[in-house]
C-alpha cells in the first residue's frame, strides 16, 4: 500500500459486488475514480477511503471485512495487479454480541470521500 500512495498518490477502494473480477476490491487514483452517490464509506485503509457498492453494503451487513492481498495478479484494471499481487476481500459473520454493539453506532456515510465519523465503521478491519 505504502509503495501504490508513493507511486500513484492518493488512492480509493472500491467493493463493487459483481463487475470485473466479481467482488475483488479495486485500489485506485482517487482521481480516477467518481463515488456514487449510493456508494457507502466504510472506512480506511492506511488513509485511504475504503467504499463499498449499496446493494453490496446490505449484503455484508452482518460480515466482518477483512482486505487482504495475494499473490498472482491476474487481469484486472486495479493498481497492484501489475506487480504481480491481488487484493481480496475475506469475510465472516458478526457475532450476536458484536452486531448488538455495532448496530448503536452512527450509520456509515455515503457518496463522500471523508474519514467517517467515529473512525472503523461496521464491516472493515482497522
Amino acid at each position: 500500500m505504502r509503495w501504490l500512495k508513493h507511486e500513484f498518490g492518493p488512492l480509493i477502494f472500491h467493493q463493487s459486488g459483481g463487475c470485473c473480477e466479481g467482488t475483488a476490491p479495486m485500489c485506485l487514483k482517487q482521481s480516477d475514480f467518481r463515488v456514487g452517490a449510493s456508494d457507502v464509506l466504510l472506512g480506511m485503509i492506511e488513509d485511504c477511503p475504503f467504499y463499498i457498492g449499496a446493494a453490496t453494503f446490505q449484503y455484508f451487513t452482518n460480515t466482518q471485512l477483512v482486505i487482504d492481498m495475494t499473490e498472482g495478479g491476474g487481469d484486472s484494471f486495479s493498481l497492484e495487479a501489475a506487480e504481480g499481487v491481488r487484493f481480496l476481500t475475506r469475510s465472516r459473520l458478526f457475532t450476536d454480541e458484536e452486531a448488538r454493539a455495532l448496530d448503536d453506532r452512527v450509520p456509515p456515510s455515503a457518496g463522500s470521500i471523508s474519514r467517517p465519523a467515529g473512525g472503523r465503521q461496521r464491516g472493515l478491519m482497522p
